[in-house]
């Protein structure tokens, strides 16, 4: 394709996803969904010509900034309250997966190796972050569920690409299990060694730039380089990614500025909305040629229907067997997970979530030519995705059903207001012993008497617009500010506080910082 050709993609592609994103929010529908059917419908026009894209590029330049922007925006201290729980999921369950369903896919898919029907279940085995957390939010589910959701569904990401490589190994040549044992060690062992000294490099160098542009190119490139350097030592490129992105997320507080901080959460956010969306978008427009395939290698119409009902139900009947079992082993099992046991209704919920989304039609295209079945597989893993956005439109009905505990947001309303107050007490404390001449008193007086003293006048205290009171003014804040974080950053690490509250008291106290210094420019 042509360079001219291939901006005009790129063109289309953002347009369409931001027009068909923006319609179906308004109308309350599934995004996801509405993406793939539009898709879809545009790749039977034969005028449209088939979009390819190559493997390599899905797998280098679509999934690392994907997994990044959803580590990054992921709580570390959430996670690692709830890492048994996770860990459980994110490895054990895909595991499990793996073996079920492969044989299932062995059992039902005529013509195919096992070695194909476990690369089958490794492809559609991880749950998507992205999706599941949009769900999350909207239900009002348990904070704990929400955590363990989110934690399972960033981290299986890299359990189930270990797995994929260890059968298109098999399909390839020949492995053993004791090989792949062996690889899934070093994967992770070795990539989670790369996302932390990724993580650590990144935070030390941002740590030393004073320019935002800098310090968020730099970000830019973190994703991709971790995953090209944990791929290059064999190990888990995903897992790199992963590690460093919730490495950095929580120490950006401490090691970048403000308007850094305020410019990385905007751009992730756009990035993550323009790849997950055009990714349904491609799947769609590959509909047309994956049906082809399908229906030239595959085994007839209600045969195939049979595959995918007895597939789904495999996948369906995996997770719940798992997450249920798991929920017996807390509530039964040894006092110390006794005390981590989580109700039953938290159980179904979990289960119910396995919402299926980018990694999976991503890495469906890394199946190498030489799988039997290729195209017909890539349809399986298709409609798998495509049932999993349909079943995700009932879990409100479901959720409603279990009546669940809601996350009390007064109680999480009052935290921040009880957070806010310490950390503006902090900012107070540092003005009241920060040396002042006597001219500056009157701005001490307005900060004193607002902390938050954006929106007042200078001549509201007396003050004109001279250089000093103006440079006072900036110089006694910029303390002040940087006291309140201190003071939240603290509270975050004595864990007295939820992680809501925490994140909530930050943004608040950035977008402080970013409007001073947007008030004074000549200070930065």
């Amino acid at each position: 394709m042509d360079p001219v050709a291939t901006i005009t993609w790129i063109v289309l592609f953002v347009i369409a996803t931001v027009a068909v994103t923006g319609v179906v929010g308004r109308l309350g529908w599934s995004a996801p969904v509405a993406l793939v059917i539009v898709g879809g419908a545009v790749s039977f026009i034969p005028a449209v010509p088939p979009v390819q894209v190559q493997p390599e590029l899905i797998l280098y330049g679509i999934l690392p900034p994907l997994l990044f922007a959803a580590a990054i925006r992921t709580s570390v201290i959430d996670v690692r309250a709830r890492r048994d729980s996770i860990l459980l999921l994110s490895v054990g369950l895909v595991a499990f997966t793996v073996v079920a369903v492969g044989f299932a896919a062995f059992a039902l898919v005529p013509s195919i190796t096992l070695a194909a029907a476990f690369a089958l279940a490794a492809v559609i085995a991880p749950t998507d972050a992205i999706a599941v957390t949009a769900i999350a939010g909207k239900l009002g589910l348990p904070r704990r569920v929400v955590t363990i959701l989110e934690g399972e569904s960033l981290l299986n990401d890299a359990t189930a690409l270990v797995a994929l490589n260890a059968a298109i190994a098999a399909i390839v040549s020949v492995v053993s299990p004791v090989q792949v044992g062996l690889d899934f060690a070093i994967a992770v062992l070795v990539g989670g060694g790369v996302g932390l000294l990724a993580g650590f490099t990144v935070s030390w160098v941002r740590a030393r730039l004073h320019s935002p542009v800098l310090d968020t190119s730099l970000t830019l490139v973190t994703p991709f380089a971790a995953f090209l350097l944990g791929d290059v030592l064999h190990g888990s490129g995903v897992l790199a990614v992963v590690i460093a992105g919730l490495y950095l997320g929580y120490r950006a507080p401490a090691v970048s500025s403000a308007e850094a901080r305020v410019a990385e959460r905007l751009n992730w956010r756009t990035i993550q909305f323009l790849l997950e969306n055009a990714v349904f978008l491609f799947i769609g427009l590959n509909l047309r040629s994956i049906l082809e395939g399908a229906v030239s290698a595959g085994p007839g119409f209600w045969h195939t229907v049979l595959i995918c009902l007895g597939i789904l139900l495999a996948l369906v009947a995996s997770r719940f067997a798992w997450v249920m079992g798991t929920t017996l082993l807390y509530r039964k099992g040894p006092r110390r997970l006794r005390e981590r046991a989580w109700a039953w209704g938290n159980g179904v919920a979990v289960a119910s979530a396995g919402v299926r989304g980018v990694v999976t039609l991503a890495a469906v295209f890394l199946l190498p030519p030489e799988t039997p079945l290729r195209e017909y597989l890539q349809f399986l893993a298709f409609v798998v995705v495509v049932a999993s956005l349909l079943g995700g439109l009932l879990l409100p009905s479901i959720i409603r059903a279990l009546h669940l505990p809601k996350p009390s947001f007064a109680q999480e309303l009052n935290e921040r207001r009880l957070l806010m107050v310490e950390a503006r007490q902090a900012g107070i404390d540092v003005l009241e012993r920060a040396p002042v001449t006597p001219d500056e008193e009157r701005v001490v007086d307005l900060l004193r008497a607002d902390a938050g003293f954006l929106g007042e006048t200078l001549d509201a205290y007396g003050l004109d617009e001279s250089v000093a009171h103006l440079e006072a003014k900036f110089r006694l804040r910029s303390a002040m500010l940087e006291a309140e974080r201190a003071a939240v950053l603290a509270a975050r690490k004595e864990g007295r506080y939820q992680e809501p509250a925490i994140i909530a008291a930050l943004q608040a106290i950035d977008a402080e910082e970013t409007a001073l210094r947007a008030q004074f420019p000549r200070e930065n």
